[in-house]
């Protein structure tokens, strides 16, 4: 990756990070990843969702796409598709460590989180930070057109035909893709590596119609579509899954809905209530199936590179 193409990654304020699910389904969320001296993409993952480091053990074959330049200052940035395979120790970071750039970016970059780290937050968000690390090795980097030139390339057509009017409502995911401008399209090739592909479908009456090219070198088979969204100052977060089936449809591809995978709910107090409780049972489990006691956060490291100013 030449200097001008890691910078604009390095400014991304998140990127669309795919692993391989049990039955081949590639499974997208949006992360943060951290661009090392050395060429490789940390990113890392709480205990509580730890799916992507068991996907990784399982398959190491994962997929980045850098798509959503909010936030980055520069809407014209080209967007970058970058495959290749991951590592994921079993060590838990209770600590900075050797991510201490990835963390202290990340607080400057997320002001709201900052409070985490400090009293009473410490209670709600001990398990945020008991982390895995995930080092990504890429092996195809790949820059393409901004996502601005896509959203102008013509409007989308989300009508229904008339006839799949009244099925509509049922469509798993119909009316949540509706509140998007585009998704992200994650799909396999022939040897059913990871490929992703901003979209924008459009609602037919059996599931979400994209153009033969939007996502090049691509075959059928299992595929989803993520939605997610970000303030500038990574607040007002939300996204969600839908997974189905890739299919060839006369020039095109339709993905056929089968779940929609909505983590944090609809953003509703209720919903983050319901996160965190479900957050800290999941992280307790894990510790538990690995036969191990709850590590203690270093919360005064963690504190140092959320507020420098109180360490002066």
């Amino acid at each position: 990756m030449d200097a001008a193409l890691g910078a604009t990654v390095d400014a991304y304020r998140t990127c669309e990070f795919t692993t391989l699910g049990t039955g081949g389904t590639p499974l997208t969320w949006p992360t943060a990843a951290w661009r090392r001296p050395d060429g490789t993409f940390l990113v890392t993952t709480s205990l509580a969702f730890a799916q992507k480091a068991r996907n990784i053990r399982r398959d190491a074959r994962v997929a980045l796409l850098f798509s959503d330049p909010t936030g980055s200052g520069d809407p014209e940035a080209p967007q970058v598709f970058v495959s290749g395979r991951a590592d994921c120790p079993e060590e838990i970071h209770t600590g900075p460590g050797e991510a201490a750039e990835y963390w202290r970016t990340l607080f400057q970059r997320q002001p709201h989180s900052r409070a985490f780290v400090r009293r009473p937050g410490r209670w709600f968000m001990d398990w945020y930070y008991l982390r895995l690390f995930i080092t990504v090795t890429p092996e195809h980097v790949e820059a393409r057109p901004p996502l601005a030139h896509l959203m102008s390339a013509g409007s989308r057509d989300d009508g229904l035909p008339q006839d799949a009017r009244a099925a509509s409502p049922g469509l798993p995911g119909a009316g949540l893709l509706a509140r998007y401008p585009s998704a992200v399209l994650g799909a396999g090739d022939a040897y059913r590596s990871p490929l992703l592909a901003r979209v924008r479908p459009r609602v037919t009456a059996d599931g979400f119609a994209v153009p033969a090219g939007a996502l090049e070198g691509a075959a059928p088979g299992r595929a989803s579509l993520l939605v997610h969204r970000h303030d500038e100052r990574l607040n007002s977060m939300h996204n969600a899954l839908v997974c189905g089936e890739l299919v060839r449809d006369g020039d095109g591809w339709t993905l056929l809905p089968e779940r929609v995978v909505e983590p944090a709910g609809s953003g509703r107090l209720r919903d983050a209530f319901r996160t965190l409780s479900t957050a800290r049972r999941s992280t307790t489990r894990y510790l538990r199936a690995h036969d191990l006691p709850r590590p203690r956060v270093d919360w005064d490291r963690f504190q140092a590179l959320a507020h420098p100013e109180s360490t002066d």
